[in-house]
C-alpha cells in the first residue's frame, strides 16, 4: 500500500482558525480536551471543543506559530459555525479568533515526501518548521508515514510526486483517528472515537466544557462505545448509520469518516472509522443502513487503546 500512499496531496477539505494574542494558549487550554498552556513550539495538539454534555462540536490538530499565536487545523465544513461558538467564550481574554484559512495553504506529505521535504520522520504531533512552512507529524496509516504542512499562501508548494486528495482522505481513515465534520457534529463523545488513546485528551488539565463528561466516561467504566476501522464493497459516508444483524430497530453505530480505496487496489471498495457500541460489535455480522444491509467487514486498529496499554 505505500506506493498508493506516498507523495504531497492538496488538502481543500481543512481549514485554520487563528488564535492569537497574550491568553492565546490559556483560552484554548479552558476550552479545549488537550492541555494548551505548556504547547511548546515543537509540538502539536490533537483536541477537541466538547459541548456542556460532552459531545465533540469540532477537533483540531493545533499548534503554535509564534508564543502568541496558535493555529487550529479543522474540517472546513464546520469552521464557519465552530468560530462563532469558540469567539462565545472570550469575554475579557486577551485573544482574537479568525478564519485565516485563506492566508495559508495546506497540503499532506506522505511516505518519500516526508524525508524529501522534512529530512525525516519524527513521532506522532511532533513538529518542526522549515522557513516558513510548519510541519506537523501524524500518525502513520498502514506503516505509512505522514504529514500536514501549512505554509502562508505566497510560499511555494512543497514539491514531490502527486498524490490526490482522495488518496490522502483514505490515508485518514487507515490512520484510525477521526476528525469531526459536519455529519457527525455532537454525535459522539471524544472516546467514542478514541481520542484518549490517540493523545487528544489530556485527564490531568482544568476544566473545559464537557469535561466532568469525559471524565466519568473514563473513570467509571461506562465506555460502551468504540471507534473501529471498517471494509465494504458498498459506499460509505460519514454519518452513515451501522445496524448489528437481528436488531432492526435501532443503529449499534454510526460513520464517522470513510473514503475510497485507492485505484488500483486488489482490494476496492470503501475503508471507514466506525463508532459503534462493544457489545454489537464483539456479537459481530455489521450492516450498514439496515440489519439486512451490506455487510461491513471489521478490521485492526493500528494502535492500542488505552485500556490495552
Amino acid at each position: 500500500m505505500k506506493n498508493q500512499l506516498n507523495g504531497v496531496a492538496p488538502l481543500s477539505h481543512l481549514g485554520v482558525i487563528r488564535v492569537e494574542g497574550v491568553d492565546a494558549a490559556q483560552f484554548l487550554h479552558g476550552q479545549l480536551t488537550q492541555d494548551f498552556s505548556l504547547l511548546g513550539l515543537s509540538e502539536a495538539r490533537l483536541a477537541a471543543f466538547c459541548s456542556a454534555k460532552g459531545r465533540m462540536q469540532a477537533s483540531f490538530i493545533g499548534f503554535k506559530r509564534s508564543p502568541t499565536e496558535i493555529l487550529l487545523v479543522c474540517s472546513r465544513d464546520i469552521l464557519a459555525a465552530t468560530l462563532k461558538r469558540l469567539s462565545m467564550f472570550v469575554l475579557r481574554a486577551k485573544v482574537k479568533l479568525t478564519d485565516t484559512s485563506s492566508d495559508y495553504v495546506l497540503f499532506g506529505l506522505a511516505g518519500d515526501a516526508i524525508e524529501s521535504i522534512a529530512g525525516g520522520v519524527q513521532s506522532a504531533w511532533a513538529k518542526t518548521d522549515i522557513g516558513n512552512a510548519s510541519v506537523v507529524y501524524l500518525y502513520p496509516a498502514d506503516g505509512v508515514h505522514r504529514a500536514l504542512w501549512l505554509a502562508p499562501a505566497a510560499e511555494a508548494a512543497p514539491t514531490g510526486a502527486a498524490l490526490s486528495e482522495q488518496d490522502w482522505c483514505w490515508g485518514e481513515v487507515r490512520s484510525g483517528i477521526a476528525m469531526i465534520s459536519a455529519p457527525i457534529v455532537e454525535a459522539f463523545v471524544p472516546q467514542m472515537l478514541n481520542y484518549e488513546s490517540v493523545g487528544g485528551v489530556n485527564f490531568k488539565k482544568g476544566c473545559y466544557p464537557g469535561q466532568e463528561v469525559v471524565a466519568r466516561s473514563q473513570f467509571r467504566g461506562t465506555l460502551k462505545r468504540r471507534a473501529y476501522l471498517v471494509h465494504s464493497e458498498a459506499p460509505l459516508k460519514a454519518g452513515d448509520e451501522v445496524f448489528q444483524a437481528g436488531d432492526d430497530a435501532q443503529p449499534c453505530g454510526i460513520i464517522a469518516q470513510a473514503a475510497a480505496v485507492p485505484a488500483g487496489s486488489a482490494a476496492g471498495g470503501f475503508d471507514a472509522i466506525v463508532s459503534a457500541q462493544v457489545a454489537a460489535v464483539e456479537a459481530g455480522s455489521l450492516h450498514l443502513g439496515a440489519a439486512d444491509g451490506p455487510s461491513l467487514a471489521l478490521a485492526p486498529l493500528p494502535y492500542p487503546l488505552l485500556a490495552d496499554i
